[in-house]
This record gives C-alpha cells, sequence and structure tokens, in this order.
C-alpha cells in the first residue's frame, strides 16, 4: 500500500458540532496555525428547506500526519460560540460509528474496510448491513402469526371470525 496514501488519511480532520456562524474563512483562521492546510471541505446543504446552509461540519487535510494531531490534540473541547468542538482524525470518527453500532457485523465489516482506505468505504458497508438487517425484520414480522392477528383485529376481521361480536352490534344499531 502507498504510504502516501496512509498519510492523507492521518493528516486529514474531522470537526464537528460547529456552530452555524463559524465560516470557511474562521475556520482555516482557527486551525492554521497548527501547520500548512492544503484543504478545507465545508459542508453544506445542497437540497431541502435548508439548502445553503452549513450543515455543522467541515474536514481540514494538514499536509502532515503530526500537524493534524497537533491540531487535534489542542482544539478538540475547545469552545468556540460556546459549543465545544469536535475534532477527529477523519478516519476515527469512521471506527467510533462503527464501535457504537450494536450490529457486530456492521462492525466488522467496517473495521475491516478501514485497513484497506478511508475513502468512505465504512458507511457503504455499515448502510448494507443495516439494510440487510432490517429487510430481515420486515420478513420476520410477516410471517410472525402473533402480530398477523393483531393486524386482523385492527383491520376489523376479528369480526368475521367472531360471530357474536356481529350480532351485539346490530342488536346496539337497532
Amino acid at each position: 500500500m502507498d504510504s502516501r496514501f496512509d498519510d492523507k488519511c492521518e493528516s486529514r480532520l474531522y470537526i464537528g458540532n460547529l456552530d452555524l456562524r463559524i465560516t470557511e474563512a474562521s475556520l482555516i483562521k482557527m486551525f492554521s496555525p497548527f501547520g500548512k492546510i492544503v484543504s478545507e471541505d465545508f459542508m453544506w446543504h445542497t437540497r431541502g428547506p435548508k439548502r445553503g446552509e452549513p450543515r455543522g461540519y467541515a474536514f481540514v487535510q494538514f499536509n502532515t500526519k503530526e500537524e493534524a494531531k497537533l491540531a487535534k490534540e489542542k482544539m478538540h473541547g475547545k469552545l468556540v460560540c460556546c459549543r465545544p468542538l469536535v475534532v477527529r482524525l477523519a478516519s476515527e470518527k469512521n471506527l467510533m460509528e462503527a464501535a457504537n453500532n450494536s450490529n457486530s457485523a456492521i462492525a466488522e465489516a467496517s473495521k475491516s474496510s478501514l485497513t484497506g482506505s478511508c475513502s468512505g468505504q465504512v458507511n457503504r458497508s455499515a448502510k448494507i448491513a443495516a439494510i440487510k438487517k432490517k429487510l430481515k425484520a420486515m420478513e420476520e414480522e410477516s410471517h410472525n402469526p402473533k402480530k398477523q392477528k393483531q393486524a386482523d383485529t385492527i383491520s376489523g376481521r376479528e369480526h368475521l371470525k367472531n360471530p357474536s361480536s356481529i350480532n351485539d352490534n346490530e342488536q346496539r344499531t337497532h
């Protein structure tokens, strides 16, 4: 594997919990004392009612992993506009998402894809596993007779199975 690729992953920071008043310029100004910033991705809403508004997080790419680690140490938890910044290596954020997920299969898939790259395969693997889990749950629910009985009662089929309930209703209306 190319070591430059590893360095890029380790020198890219996720910056979260940004106040909506923080601008791209102010973000660069906050992080530039720690080293040379080679790129910055300020995330914006691209559709919906919040289109054009900041999403509250960004990514900053430093020239070296040492600069990124220094920025992380100095800026994580720092109050900016009364909010503590969340600063992590971008690859760490993916690991934490995987660890927080209760499905161990998703966590394992995420960890294994992290060793290969930092390009977002973790999110894709996690999404696929979550969809499979949801489909399995829906399938089990449709085969569960107890759930079907509840659905029948709600839809009114219970009256067809219990003729006395029809007689009671007819007597009340007449």
